[in-house]
């Protein structure tokens, strides 16, 4: 009888630890999903950026290849990419969108074209997308983040290799999105 006992419970801790790791793969593919989510969305805003680049070269030259520079340096965003990797990114979209609102400044005929307001308008949407993206992942980050370091969820997660994954934070002096008006 005794032996029927430990078997049972070994039985159960076996069983409870597959689910678990089934649980923690699952939750992981969400965070990567999330991830690769933002990147779509960081892609499109950064086309809307290109071709924002393109309309401001007909107005002059050294504007458009410091722009160009810029976006030279852009990275893919992806499932295995990190939460600095995204801020990165970020940091150097804001910096680009920052120099073409100067550009549009010197160039009045610029702010007047209806190309340049339709991408502005686009920049703004997929800002938004961005941002929801960005809330997505932080909230898959939580859950994924809250079962690898509950007890005794931990024990499991840690000798399987799960680890906590880290927060997209807001960038210091953003806490609203920049005005697109023109």
């Amino acid at each position: 009888m005794t032996l029927i006992i430990i078997i049972a419970v070994i039985a159960i801790i076996v069983l409870w630890a597959i689910s678990l790791q089934r649980n923690l793969v699952s939750q992981d593919e969400m965070c990567k999903n999330s991830m690769s989510q933002i990147g779509v969305q960081q892609q499109s805003r950064w086309d809307a950026l290109t071709a924002l680049v393109e309309l401001v070269k007909s107005y002059n030259e050294h504007e458009y290849n410091t722009l160009r520079d810029v976006i030279a340096q852009r990275k893919d965003i992806n499932g295995t990419s990190t939460a600095s990797d995204v801020e990165a990114q970020e940091k150097a979209m804001t910096g680009l969108l920052r120099d073409i609102k100067v550009v549009a400044e010197q160039y009045p005929d610029l702010k007047a074209n209806e190309n340049y307001a339709k991408l502005m308008d686009s920049v703004n949407t997929y800002e938004n997308q961005v941002r929801m993206s960005r809330m997505v992942y932080n909230d898959t980050a939580t859950k994924f983040n809250t079962t690898v370091r509950q007890f005794p969820n931990s024990l499991i997660a840690g000798m399987l290799g799960f680890s906590a994954k880290d927060y997209l934070k807001e960038p210091e002096g953003k806490t609203e999105m920049p005005s697109m008006k023109i």
